[in-house]
């Protein structure tokens, strides 16, 4: 379980290490900072959505079917915190906090803490991204999971 703390403490530090330009960068590549919307795939796989709230924030989700067991509907919604930085403004790495329902022969519930980076392209409204999330579920048992896929959305403007 320590593990888990370090890594909540690291995304909170983390947070606080936003570069100024991050709006900029995230404007101009994805029209405005708007609504994106596309696929997502891998485990799971469906429709993505992403919708930026700040000059590093953004809050994203998917309703996808993860192939797991018996499988089932998996919907999730994350807080995302985007470092502009690391690696290049149009190659931000993101991470975060979220929840997942699963809905199948059983109701799942759970916490999510998604680890990835996308690329936002200069002169088209879109991006695509990879990302890692490790799960905690809770509900019906408590286990623990990962999650990973590959993606792409279109902007349609803010």
């Amino acid at each position: 379980m320590h593990y888990t703390r370090l890594l909540v403490i690291a995304i909170l530090v983390l947070s606080f290490a936003s570069p100024s330009y991050a709006q900029e960068a995230a404007t101009a590549s994805t029209g405005k900072g708007g609504f994106g919307l596309g696929i997502i795939v891998g485990n799971p796989t469906g429709v993505s959505f992403k919708k930026w709230v700040g000059a590093n924030k953004a809050i994203d989700g998917a309703a996808a079917w993860k192939f797991s067991g018996d499988g089932y509907l998996q919907v999730h919604a994350d807080l995302l915190f985007h470092n502009f930085k690391w690696i290049d403004a149009r190659w931000p790495v993101y991470y975060g906090v979220g929840a997942v329902i699963g809905i199948g022969d059983d109701f799942l519930l759970g916490a999510r803490v998604p680890i990835g980076i996308s690329h936002l392209f200069e002169s088209a409204p879109f991006d695509v991204f990879l990302e890692v999330v490790p799960r905690l579920d809770l509900i019906p048992d408590t286990d623990f999971d990962l999650d990973a896929a590959i993606g792409f959305r279109y902007y349609f403007g803010g």
